[in-house]
């Protein structure tokens, strides 16, 4: 359920917008969204498991205003970002 210390590097590298960044805006909605599709994942065989289903609403509210940052500094990257990790809006 949770993320491999090799994907996360991965997902880091992807995304990254300058050499040694971890704590960008795009790295974090990465990250979440990648914590997201696997709890939804969990939720889809363990349909009762209502604390995972809380974690899953708080993910995508973090993941929800993290974008609406992103969107008010750069209409462009906000654009660029959910393209890349095919979310809809």
């Amino acid at each position: 359920m949770s993320i491999t210390p090799e994907r996360r590097t991965a997902l880091i590298d992807e995304y990254q917008t300058a050499a040694k960044d971890t704590g960008s805006p795009e790295v974090q909605v990465a990250l979440l969204t990648e914590r997201i599709v696997n709890l939804t994942e969990h939720l889809k065989t363990h349909a009762k498991d209502f604390h995972s289903r809380r974690g899953l609403l708080m993910l995508v509210g973090r993941r929800r205003r993290l974008l609406d940052y992103v969107k008010r500094k750069s209409q462009t990257r906000y654009e660029t970002l959910i393209k890349r990790l095919g979310l809809r809006r």
